[in-house]
């Protein structure tokens, strides 16, 4: 599957099929940071990521008033 990170950004290739939760332990990302996109849409922990997904990871960003 291809991964595209946006924060650093970089791309990756990992070898499929993987829950998000594997695939973010894999990267040492902590799944509470980061919003994870598969073919265009926001997908849970849970999900399965197939092989051939195209898997975009973004940072959470929040923010308001001061």
């Amino acid at each position: 599957m291809r991964i595209e990170l946006r924060n650093p950004g970089r791309t990756l290739e990992i070898d499929g099929p993987l829950s998000v939760v594997a695939l973010l332990r894999r990267l040492e990302i902590d799944r509470e940071t980061v919003l994870v996109i598969s073919d265009g849409t926001l997908v849970p922990g849970d999900a399965r990521l197939e092989a051939d997904a195209e898997v975009e990871i973004r940072p959470v960003i929040s923010g308001g008033a001061p």
